[in-house]
């Protein structure tokens, strides 16, 4: 037991004795060989140019800085701008409502009586928007109704039409038979987590 503790410290003197070797012929090489300041010669140009590269690389990166800001800020203005046409709601029945009463409102101006409104579901439009659906159908003159579509596109809110079915309804009278589906643009947060399900 004493005999292998005194080998395995005669191990360690003669790593401990190579270490130091080793390290001597490092600093021998280090100091005797280059001398001190050569080493310094050489690496200070290779770090100036690169502290050079770095200091130019930072100052353009600091220069684009506020055009960045600048380009942010016009994109979040047009933005802003752009969702003021969602149809406002705390909920998707609410924002359901609204659309809808902006349909009778633009329907009455024309002199339609828009009815037989079918609700359709909330869906999602591209990433961060979601699109409420409704149908709604009505007795109208053919100048009427391409009045009321007109007049509808020129509402501030986003509503478009997705499906318009015209039958003759009293050629006497020349009115036709309209069935007008319609979408609204809204928040993503109103549209409903849920699986499958139909619009109408």
């Amino acid at each position: 037991m004493n005999l292998g503790a005194v080998q395995i410290e005669g191990r360690d003197r003669r790593a401990l004795l190579l270490l130091c070797l080793a390290v001597a012929a490092a600093l021998i090489l280090r100091f005797g060989v280059y001398g001190d300041s050569a080493p310094a010669a050489v690496a200070a140009p290779d770090t100036a140019a690169v502290a050079e590269k770095r200091l130019q690389n930072m100052r353009r990166i600091a220069a684009g800085v506020p055009s960045r800001e600048e380009a942010l800020k016009a994109a979040r203005k047009v933005l802003a701008e752009s969702e003021k046409g969602l149809i406002q709601g705390a909920t998707a029945a609410q924002a359901q409502a609204r659309m809808m009463q902006s349909v009778r409102a633009v329907g009455k101006a024309e002199g339609i009586d828009v009815r037989g409104a079918e609700i359709g579901e909330v869906k999602v439009f591209a990433e961060n928007y979601g699109t409420v659906l409704l149908a709604v159908s009505f007795e109208c003159r053919i100048e009427q109704l391409v009045n009321f579509l007109a007049a509808l596109g020129r509402e501030p809110e986003a509503i478009s039409t997705n499906d318009i079915r015209v039958t003759l309804a009293n050629p006497k009278e020349k009115t036709v038979s309209v069935r007008l589906g319609l979408a609204g643009l809204v928040s993503k947060e109103l549209v409903p987590v849920r699986k499958g399900g139909s619009s109408f």
